[in-house]
């Protein structure tokens, strides 16, 4: 027996249309399922008694993992550069990229 509350084919259709998603008719056959069963699972979702259950907005205790913006002398850039596999006229060299030649 189909639910009362089950989606449509006229509504998938009608919804692609509103996301402007072009859909075939074996698509939206297809898509009717898997969204009735998407919102088949969101209302057992509602149906939960999350009284006793406090709210949060991530799983784990959050805390700023930042350190502090403390300034500190720059890297020698000749001691850098003489690291680096390739360097030519203070820059890092490095092979040619999308098919552009060097």
């Amino acid at each position: 027996m189909e639910d009362a509350t089950a989606i449509s084919t006229d509504q998938v259709a009608h919804v692609a249309l509103l996301a402007r998603i072009e859909l075939t008719a074996d698509e939206i056959e297809h898509y009717t399922g898997h969204l009735a069963r998407v919102l088949e699972h969101a209302r057992e979702l509602e149906d939960l008694d999350l009284a006793d259950v406090p709210p949060l907005a991530h799983p784990y205790p959050l805390r700023n993992v930042f350190r502090d913006d403390v300034a500190s002398p720059p890297v020698d850039r000749d001691e850098v550069l003489a690291q680096a596999p390739a360097a030519s006229g203070g820059q890092f060299e490095v092979p040619p990229v999308l098919g552009e030649e060097a």
